[in-house]
């Protein structure tokens, strides 16, 4: 068995099947009225279509084919059949039976001796996985019975060559330089294929490296040849495999050639292994092809659509109002020329080059949802050895096989029946994947937690709200702790040297209504410094104690390593939704700058020498609505300069004795690229951006050692600016929202940029 029983084609049912699962009479009246055209055993002649294992047939239900009997299909020469309704609906029954999923059907045999003789005898795990076992050579086979008849399983052992799976068709390449390559053509076009090889590694490009393509005819794999009741037992096996349904009981073994965690640590400029890049959450690229001196030259090479409102659309107020802001919010993750980008409960292979997609999955949209899940967002996944993760819209945190792009495990991650969701791209660090939960704006206990890669088992969970006898929990006064808030669905930085994890924590829950959540309602809106493999507290900082603004802590919390004010510092730096830019030692969590980065804060005149705010008396013109957002930033090592997109805004919030004086205005507000100097928190330069202003549309930055800064601005251009002072030296109208940060890779030698954008992953680069 060595290519797949996923080509599984046709031709298991004859007539003995039609014996064992038909009335004698049904049998008689097909026989004389249907055999003639549609064969002895139900497979077709020159005269009629199969009725077995066909797919057109197999979408039809049994009133349907009840009222085809009755009434023929006159243009295609099948007459009507005037017979009695019990006999008709025998006949609907017995045809829609021959179409039925293995799954539904029930197989002598012993499907243990079955498992025994696929591992061993046949050897069919050396080329397809079953639940995380064997090799993803081909097709994945964890839900074949519910993927094909009972018929087309037996063919697809007895002649799989009679019908070859999607993207599994075998070809010979010779290439023009005299190298040869065999494999599957996973993808082609008139101008592009994507080859993988018989170890399972992906092989894009263009066919103008190639001097001949041979399609082979055969499938790689050889008719299974047993005694009958092991062939009995191998289908009792492969009828019960109905899909992944949780972790794995063991971790399966690793093929040659995918991503190790010292890769993600230390990656090649030319991939982009995280979320952000790198692990320190620096979004900042060594990559120099595209620079201040040609950039002016980019032109797009490449789009993918990733369809955004699929198979279910809600309708609740939070939907009616946002879904005119929704877009793309997926950072593509690219690991040896293969970008992996998301959409709604949607996961997408593509050849880095050319865009042209290699596997896709999808999942129906959850309903019931509320927030961002309820739009479909999501940010991205993460890669390790062979798995690809990723979290749904209900916070399932999947590990996908990236060779097949089928299912390895699945797990749940809340365990409580609350308003949770998932949007956040996880993140590795060593053998673990880690995320966190969205729905903290609807009533939540937030939390973070890290599971087993191989396996999907649960390592540890921390919650960002405390409980009785918990520490923190004394900083809650009321009853609001229980569904508190502190939602954590942006990815985390991780700091390899010092093995410390950081994560940030989003509001609390009521945002502003705090007559339950007396105290400062730890660890809401906080910078956690985890202990990876264990999950517990190494220190913590919050930047709005008792938050009633919506002031989420979730933006980025950057990594870098540098001499600050004459001394070699470990640093995170912070610029939060509240106003004020942070700077600590991120070893044990010292305070060491906390400055404006707005015009204009009326809630706080500054940040004390105990690192709490020192408050001003409530104001009713409430200054920032939103100082930043969640979309990353960048600082780069040359100018010194941290980046980060500001928004000048302010919000009339209500106070007592309000009534006796006139509203204040808002006023119209305005954004800004603003470059922080690190040392004194002063802005040493700012671009104002024209556009709408709000926080649903805050576009992310990109750093590159060519001296550039890409981001996106509030009218829907992609802008390339230079480093020492932003000015514009390139932009593209895109004319869309843009709500997501760029990212960059190389393959082949050329450096691509690349940004999502409305329902589009657009790639640009330099002319060859």
């Amino acid at each position: 068995m060595r290519n797949f029983v996923g080509m599984l084609c046709a031709s298991l049912l004859a007539s003995p099947l039609l014996t064992a699962q038909s009335p004698p009479d049904v049998k008689a009246v097909y026989a004389k009225l249907c055999a003639g055209c549609h064969g002895d055993d139900a497979h077709g002649s020159q005269q009629g279509p199969g009725l077995a294992g066909s797919a057109s047939v197999r979408r039809r239900n049994a009133q349907n084919l009840r009222n085809v009997i009755l009434k023929g299909i006159p243009n295609s020469g099948m007459p009507p059949f005037d017979l009695p309704a019990t006999t008709v609906d025998a006949l609907a029954a017995m045809i829609v039976s021959l179409n039925a999923s293995a799954a539904e059907s029930t197989f002598p045999g012993d499907p243990a001796a079955g498992k025994a003789l696929f591992l061993g005898q046949a050897k069919c795990n050396s080329c397809h996985m079953v639940h995380g076992e064997g090799s993803p050579i081909g097709p994945d086979l964890s839900n074949i019975a519910r993927e094909l008849t009972v018929d087309q399983l037996k063919q697809a052992l007895t002649d799989p060559s009679a019908r070859i799976a999607p993207g599994y068709g075998l070809v010979s390449l010779q290439l023009k330089d005299g190298g040869k390559l065999r494999g599957f053509a996973r993808n082609r076009t008139g101008y592009d294929i994507a080859v993988q090889d018989l170890k399972g590694a992906f092989h894009p490009m263009g066919l103008d490296r190639v001097a001949s393509v041979t399609d082979e005819k055969a499938s790689l794999m050889p008719p299974v040849k047993v005694a009958g009741n092991d062939m009995q037992n191998l289908l009792a096996f492969l009828g019960g495999l109905k899909g992944v349904t949780g972790k794995l009981p063991s971790a399966p073994q690793a093929l040659a050639g995918g991503v190790t965690f010292a890769d993600i640590v230390n990656p090649k400029p030319s991939d982009w292994l995280t979320y952000n890049g790198n692990l320190s959450g620096n979004r900042y690229s060594q990559l120099k092809q595209i620079n201040n001196a040609n950039v002016n030259k980019l032109v797009l090479k490449w789009t993918y659509s990733i369809p955004l409102w699929t198979q279910f659309l809600p309708d609740t107020p939070y939907y009616r109002e946002n879904m005119r802001y929704f877009g793309l919010e997926t950072v593509p993750v690219v690991a040896n020329g293969i970008m992996y980008a998301t959409g709604p409960n949607q996961v997408f292979a593509l050849d880095a080059r050319s865009g042209q997609q290699i596997w896709a999955y999808s999942r129906p949209r959850t309903p019931g949802l509320v927030s961002d899940p309820s739009l479909g967002t999501n940010r991205g996944v993460a890669i390790l050895g062979d798995n690809v993760f990723f979290v749904t819209d209900n916070a399932h945190l999947l590990a996908l096989n990236r060779v097949t792009g089928k299912l390895v495990w699945e797990v749940t991650m809340p365990d409580e029946a609350q308003k949770y969701g998932g949007t956040v791209a996880p993140v590795i660090v060593k053998d673990l994947v880690i995320a966190g939960v969205a729905g903290g704006d609807w009533g939540i206990r937030g939390f973070i937690a890290a599971y087993k890669a191989a396996t999907g088992e649960r390592a540890w969970r921390t919650w960002t709200v405390p409980y009785p006898g918990e520490p923190g929990f004394e900083t809650w006064q009321g009853n609001a702790y229980k569904l508190g808030g502190g939602s954590t669905w942006l990815t985390g930085s991780y700091d390899a040297a010092n093995d410390t994890l950081y994560w940030a924590t989003g509001n609390p829950w009521p945002n502003s209504d705090d007559r339950e959540r007396g105290g400062d309602n730890l660890y809401t809106d906080s910078v956690l410094a985890l202990d990876p493999a264990t999950g517990k507290m190494k220190w913590h900082y919050q930047f709005t104690p008792h938050d009633t603004h919506d002031w989420d802590a979730t933006e980025p919390n950057v990594l870098v390593d540098m001499n600050y004010k004459g001394q070699p510092r470990k640093l995170l730096l912070h610029a939060d939704r509240n106003g004020f830019f942070y700077v600590f030692d991120r070893i044990e969590g010292q305070l060491l700058l906390a400055k404006p980065f707005l015009d204009r804060i009326t809630w706080a005149s500054g940040i004390g020498a105990d690192g709490r705010p020192v408050k001003l008396p409530p104001s009713d013109l409430g200054c920032p609505d939103h100082a930043t957002n969640w979309n990353g930033t960048s600082f780069s090592p040359v100018t010194k300069l941290y980046y980060v997109i500001a928004i000048e805004k302010c919000t009339v919030r209500l106070t007592p004795g309000s009534w006796k004086h006139p509203r204040p205005a808002e006023g119209p507000g305005r954004k800004y690229l603003r470059a922080l100097h690190i040392e004194t928190g002063k802005v040493e330069w700012e671009v104002p951006l024209t556009g709408p202003v709000d926080g649903k549309r805050v576009a992310g930055i990109l750093g590159t050692a060519g001296g550039l800064l890409f981001y996106g601005d509030p009218s829907g251009y992609l802008i390339a600016a230079d480093e020492r002072d932003g000015r514009t030296l390139w932009r593209m109208p895109l004319n869309a929202t843009i709500k997501t940060s760029p990212m960059t890779y190389s393959v082949d030698g050329e450096q691509y940029v690349v940004l999502a954008v409305g329902s589009n992953v657009m790639a640009f680069g330099l002319p060859k």
